[in-house]
């Protein structure tokens, strides 16, 4: 609501239009409520807790098992929910959770670019920036700059269940615009009895890469146990995962962003290629996963539980490749301009040719790091008489340390005799077809010698021969929560819920980096490349000298600490308080002769954000080293208040139809870099004339902001399947973008700092400052439709049987401007939000009985603008292609005899070998292309 002052000095309040459609529907509720008040209500049946099945029941295991209880959640929640539940204990359908969810209708994910598995999560077409994070109902640090962290951080064999939010829920903390994800452990005393589970498995990755080239393996521990005491007045439950695995080699080639320039060649202009890199890549991820519970229930009126969850792993890139630029990016004599020569011009593009003076780059990169998560939340619930009170104790901890190694070997700066490059088959946007031949041997150490090759950091003065950088990512997240909830009879209103919360985060990214230069002193100095290895460079073809540079800092390198304005950029540090109450009512009535319930409340925000950085006094910086280019911290602070109301309702229209009804006002707040105090500033003479350009966060950044409607019509067929439609629609009143704006910088700079001396800004202050801002208006709306029916309900010949079968649709009426890109620099235009797949399908067919189960999906998206992390550790933006990913898996669980309670199984991942591709205005011209190929497994589990 907001605050307005009347002309005898009283305080006022104006209703937002969501604050007043919620006050209608309890408006309107009550009155329907008091109008009727011949209908009766019927008490709810009493809940009894019982360790004992009756022998007439038919228990229901496996993938149908699943199913039903995830229904069950989805049809019985207040709110707009999907839910995915584990099949059994110790296992979900998928071999992640990321992939589990993203077979759920309106959800989809964005695959990594470096290992092609399911990664970041997107619901209804939004980002996974816009989704609120939670392990059992608990805010969660991060070690990304988003929020929110990773989903390989949560092996799926210790989640019970995932419940996503679509709309939100007052009293739920930490939601987000566009869902609000809930994983959960098991919790021991929602079990009847004691359950062990041991399972393991074994792994081939990479098979059938393009270019044979070699597999990877990888192997998966999980132990579960739960169980009960002292007449199952105490639950314990605890989870052990542990996975190793080391990647196929995969064959990736990157053209540039498409980079296609122009060199003369008999009297024209003719497009040729403008330059590549191609690598091998063989990644590793290793993982340790742990969750503990301890639940105490002595009566119905008190229980008190503790939730402990771990996660440790470490991950590793080696890349090994030839880069080198074509045409268009002559350094002097370290790269001197090359001659075309028998060129094979179409339509004026160089469809084949030679050029001379080609300085071909070798790469051996090693990027690692180690991480951790620590989460611990204690709750204790009592109550007396109608109410029940509730307290909530968490702490959340995330850390992350990364190492890159960058090392070059090819020619070096002063060589006089260079290499050759000759191309064919190129028709001015196929790049990833195209086909490279040099002139010498990569592959000969001979030829290829670690040095600065190109000298990119400035030549003799700055000798570059690698690059070595160490960040390190540090999160806390702290919160007390305590509720209050009241039983009453006022009209449709059954219960009264307040609470309030308190979260205090504080994240900060720090580091080093530096150049790598060889022993010695020489800028033109060079090292042999150790051992003897050779591997071949992408799906080039060309075989280059490989190595690990790993220890190698002291042997053959030194290192010569590196600080510039961009680097400190990217250093950080940033703290919150959120101070949030809440109320909000269950509801119980009728209204037009329908019979409903819901909820309706709102939620009061305080936030208190600081941004901290550093500034760089460009008077005084003269080279990139801290006593060369000296900065100072700096800080900013701001605070705002938000007012969040929601209200659901779902109506029973008899017969196991219900439609319901949401609307709300949600926000997703800023990722923390785009917080951070950091700015830069330097003259850019890259454009027609010089200016002062700027770059860095803004403390003063508010949330994305939007009001929300949804409905949705839902038929069951009891708890074993259902069909739905749904539609949503968000108007966005603020959302974060990030481009450049004119800004006078006198304010950051000092008198001395040097000022552009020529053209328009010449003398001038003023310039372009590149930070998030809010932007305002746009909408997006879309609509959602999901089977999910066993085929028994058809005929009883289909028992066993069963679908699942969804699709969304998402328009966006929201544009951005299109800087921030990878690798490649637009004209003004605008872009689409990130994230955002118009269509999205996901399919699963199976059949289960007398222990067999087989299973067969594919989950289909089309074309988005995807973020991914550059050679900078920045994020970027890059259109990701569509792509169909297909899944196949296979069971068998013996029923009886010794061997009841083993089970046998085999995957697929990706059967189809679908490469993840990124392009950057034409789809059909490939930028970024990875080959990932299959994944099988076999594994096998216990449980007694």
């Amino acid at each position: 609501m907001n605050k307005l002052t009347n002309k005898a000095g009283q305080v006022a309040f104006r209703l937002s239009p969501v604050a007043a459609g919620c006050a209608i529907f309890v408006s309107a509720m009550a009155t329907s409520a008091f109008a009727q008040e011949a209908v009766p209500a019927v008490p709810a049946a009493p809940v009894v807790e019982t360790a004992v099945e009756a022998p007439s029941v038919v228990v229901v295991t496996g993938i149908r098992q699943g199913i039903e209880a995830a229904i069950s959640i989805k049809k019985n929640n207040s709110s707009i929910v999907e839910a995915i539940s584990a099949e059994d204990i110790g296992k979900l359908p998928d071999s992640s959770v990321a992939e589990s969810i993203s077979r759920l209708p309106g959800v989809t994910t964005q695959r990594s670019r470096a290992s092609g598995k399911a990664a970041g999560v997107s619901v209804r077409g939004l980002s996974p920036d816009f989704n609120g994070t939670l392990l059992n109902g608990r805010e969660m640090a991060s070690t990304s700059n988003s929020r929110s962290p990773e989903f390989d951080l949560f092996p799926s064999e210790l989640m019970g269940s995932v419940l996503i939010y679509k709309t939100p829920d007052a009293s739920v903390i930490g939601q987000g615009l566009a869902a609000t994800i809930d994983l959960r452990t098991a919790q021991p005393l929602d079990f009847g009895k004691r359950v062990i589970a041991i399972s393991a498995k074994k792994s081939r990755l990479g098979v059938d890469v393009e270019g044979d080239l070699p597999e990877g393996d990888g192997k998966r521990l999980t132990f579960s146990y739960i169980d009960q005491f002292a007449n199952r007045t105490i639950g314990v439950a605890f989870g052990l995962t542990k996975y190793e695995e080391e990647g196929g080699a995969q064959a990736k080639f990157n053209s540039w962003g498409g980079w296609a320039p122009t060199l003369p060649y008999n009297g024209q202009q003719v497009a040729l290629p403008g330059g590549f890199t191609a690598d091998t890549e063989v990644n590793t991820h290793n993982r340790d996963g742990a969750f503990a519970t301890l639940q105490f229930r002595p009566n119905r009126n008190f229980r008190s539980s503790i939730d402990l969850f771990y996660s440790a792993g470490d991950d590793g890139y080696k890349k090994t490749g030839l880069e080198g630029a074509i045409g268009g990016n002559a350094n002097g004599a370290y790269d001197p301009a090359g001659v075309l020569q028998n060129v094979t011009v179409v339509n004026g593009v160089a469809a084949s040719g030679t050029l001379t003076n080609f300085k071909g780059v070798v790469r051996n990169h090693i990027e690692s790091s180690e991480d951790d998560l620590k989460s611990v939340g204690w709750n204790t619930e009592w109550k007396a008489g109608d109410w029940t009170t509730n307290a909530d104790l968490s702490y959340s901890k995330a850390k992350k340390q990364s190492s890159r190694y960058e090392t070059t070997a090819g020619l070096p700066g002063d060589a006089t005799a260079l290499d050759t490059i000759s191309w064919t088959g190129f028709n001015g946007g196929n790049f990833t077809d195209v086909v490279y031949k040099t002139g010498l041997n990569y592959a000969d150490r001979n030829v290829a010698k670690l040095t600065d090759v190109n000298g990119w950091s400035g030549g003799v003065a700055s000798p570059q021969a690698g690059y070595l950088a160490l960040p390190h990512v540090e999160d806390t997240i702290k919160a007390i929560r305590l509720t209050g909830k009241r039983s009453i009879e006022f009209g449709p209103v059954e219960a009264l819920q307040f609470g309030y919360n308190y979260t205090v985060r504080d994240k900060a990214r720090t580091g080093e980096e530096g150049r790598l230069v060889i022993k010695g002193g020489n800028p033109y100095g060079t090292a042999a490349v150790p051992g003897t290895d050779t591997v071949i460079a992408g799906t080039t073809g060309l075989p280059v000298v490989a190595w690990n540079p790993l220890g190698s800092l002291g042997t053959i390198y030194e290192l010569a600490p590196k600080v510039d304005a961009d680097i400190l950029n990217k250093f950080w540090d940033v703290k919150e308080k959120v101070n949030t109450a809440y109320v909000k009512a269950d509801l119980d009535g009728t209204l037009a002769g329908l019979s409903y319930r819901g909820n309706v409340g709102a939620q009061i925000v305080h936030t208190n954000q600081t941004g901290g950085g550093y500034a760089v006094d460009l008077a005084r910086c003269t080279g990139n080293t801290a006593a060369t280019c000296p900065a100072k911290a700096v800080s900013e602070s701001s605070s705002y208040n938000d007012v969040l109301p929601s209200a659901n309702l779902t109506f029973d229209l008899n017969n196991d139809q219900l439609l319901r009804v949401g609307v709300a006002k949600v926000l997703s707040r800023a990722n923390l870099d785009d917080l951070r105090a950091s700015s830069s500033v330097s003259i850019n003479t890259s454009g027609p004339f010089p200016l002062l350009t700027g770059s860095g966060g803004n403390p003063q950044l508010k949330p994305f902001r939007a009001k929300a409607f949804d409905l949705s019509y839902e038929k069951y067929f009891g708890k074993k399947g259902y069909v739905s439609v749904a539609g949503f629609y968000k108007k966005l009143d603020t959302y974060i973008l990030r481009a450049p704006r004119a800004f006078d910088f006198a304010g950051v700079i000092t008198p001395s700092t040097p000022l552009p001396q020529t053209g328009p800004y010449a003398g001038s202050t003023e310039g372009l400052l590149t930070q998030p801002v809010n932007g305002e208006g746009g909408s997006i709306h879309g609509f959602e439709v999901a089977l999910n029916v066993p085929f028994e309900l058809f005929t009883p010949y289909l028992d066993g049987f069963g679908a699942l079968v969804n699709h969304s649709d998402t328009t966006s009426k929201v544009t951005l401007p299109s800087f921030g890109f990878a690798n490649v620099s637009f004209p003004a235009m605008d872009i689409p939000l990130p994230g955002l797949s118009k269509k999205v399908t996901n399919l699963r067919v199976y059949y289960e009985k007398a222990g067999f189960q087989i299973a067969a999906a594919a989950r289909k998206r089309s074309d988005f603008l995807g973020v991914v992390s550059d050679f900078q550790d920045n994020q970027q933006l890059t259109f990701i292609k569509g792509e169909t990913i297909v899944d196949l898996q296979a069971s068998y669980e013996f029923q009886t005899g010794y061997l009841k309670g083993l089970s046998i199984y085999a995957q697929a991942i990706n059967w189809g070998k679908e490469p993840f591709q990124e392009f950057t205005v034409d789809r059909n011209s490939v930028t970024n292309k990875v080959d990932t190929g299959r994944t099988y497994s076999l594994g096998m589990g216990y449980k007694f």
